[in-house]
């Protein structure tokens, strides 16, 4: 049978290939030149979908990729539909969840739910973003409309996502309530009459029973637009505050452009693609020569550094990050703006501080197991003169004002 080739005009083209940066996936797969298309042609905005969990309050890097595409759709004129899941909280996203979320409280919603909308003013035009709370919604669905909602999706459906084909074939509980949250966000669509809905790859079941509840309810169903997870600082498991592995955009320059600084060369590709607007022309310019020796790959980091916080804190701010991080780096000397922390806990009744005690004191190791490790390895200093050895014990007095350093970028300044 002969394939239909879909033409679009230049314009629509060329939009489409700036939205497609950085996109892993869409669905279906000439879905969104088709919508650009219908837009153009009814002379009507788009109305692009993200949907929210109020969970995690803390903008990070990660969750700004996604958010940052949503940018693109309003400078070319787009809306976009904030959907906050005050209800869907209720229950608690299962997904990629082994084990069932446990349910936030509707005050613990609402406080994570203000912070979100002040963080995503940060990128997206507050003019062209609509926020919606979808207990508005779902909150006046009878246990009746339910049902009948609940008609339109099948439990094998449900169990083809892999999460919940993973929990059952081990034996794992999954409760009812969990098997209702795709179709309540698939009915956040119809709710709002998306067009597109942006997520991660983990919500490609959600996202896309979105498309299946608006074709049943006589909706054009929406096209569904799925990013990658960008990886965190760890350069193994997607970026997240809970893991450590984060870079919040609303952390001090000096600590966002410190903290890019200890990517991994591999990382740099990946971070210039979904995490800057550096044309991709120059991003390979730039990583090649990195690649070939003629330019220090150090250098291409610093630039990436400077790129991702210039897009939060402006253009100043991000040349004063990398003067301090070079001045510290290549200069040798300490930080000007490094923590003070108490070091009191960590004194013994002889008036001496043990080593270990005092880096898990002031945060700089998980645990003595961890501290040990360090010092062996060579990493904790303080006043620049290396620790000796784990069993180290200088006197308190010795410590006032110090500065304890461990490994090449973690300073601290002790205070009794």
């Amino acid at each position: 049978m002969e394939v239909k080739t879909i033409e679009f005009s230049a314009e629509i083209t060329g939009q489409a290939a700036q939205l497609r940066r950085g996109v892993q996936s869409v669905v279906p797969e000439t879905g969104l030149e088709e919508k650009l298309a219908l837009s153009a042609k009814d002379g009507r905005p788009l109305r692009i979908k993200l949907g929210l969990d109020p969970t995690a309050p803390d903008i990070h890097l990660g969750f700004a990729v996604v958010l940052r595409k949503l940018r693109q759709f309003q400078d070319m004129g787009h809306q976009v539909v904030i959907i906050i899941g005050d209800y869907t909280a209720l229950i608690g996203d299962p997904s990629g969840r082994s084990v069932t979320r446990p349910m936030l409280t509707p005050a613990e919603i609402k406080r994570n739910a203000e912070t979100y909308v002040d963080q995503l003013s940060r990128i997206l035009q507050r003019e062209r973003t609509e926020v919606r709370f979808n207990g508005e919604w779902l909150g006046k669905l009878d246990f009746a409309e339910v049902v009948k909602l609940a008609a339109r999706m099948t439990v094998a459906q449900v169990l083809q996502r892999d999460d919940f084909a993973n929990r059952f074939s081990t034996h794992q509980p999954i409760s009812l309530h969990e098997l209702l949250y795709p179709l309540a966000q698939a009915y956040d669509s119809v709710a709002i009459n998306a067009d597109i809905e942006m997520g991660g790859q983990d919500q490609t079941f959600n996202i896309l029973a979105g498309r299946d509840l608006q074709r049943e309810l006589g909706q054009q169903p929406q096209a569904a637009l799925f990013m990658p997870l960008l990886v965190g600082l760890d350069g193994h498991k997607k970026m997240s505050k809970s893991l450590g592995n984060y870079v919040g955009i609303s952390e001090e320059p000096v600590v966002m452009f410190s903290k890019v600084m200890s990517l991994s060369d591999e990382a740099m590709k990946e971070y210039f693609v979904l995490c800057t607007d550096v044309a991709l022309d120059e991003v390979s310019t730039l990583l090649a020569a990195a690649a070939s020796g003629s330019s220090n790959p150090r250098d291409v980091k610093r630039r990436l550094a400077k790129e991702i916080v210039a897009l939060y804190h402006g253009g100043e701010a991000a040349q004063s990050a990398d003067d301090e991080w070079m001045r510290v780096h290549s200069g040798g000397e300490v930080p000007q703006d490094m923590p003070v922390m108490s070091y009191e806990a960590a004194i013994s009744k002889a008036g001496t501080v043990w080593i270990c005690k005092l880096l898990v004191t002031t945060g700089l190791a998980t645990g003595t197991g961890d501290a040990r490790r360090l010092v062996q390895q060579g990493a904790v200093s303080v006043n620049g003169e290396k620790v000796p050895n784990a069993e180290w014990e200088p006197t308190s007095e010795d410590l006032e004002g110090a500065v304890l350093k461990v490994g090449a970028k973690r300073y601290v300044k002790l205070k009794r």
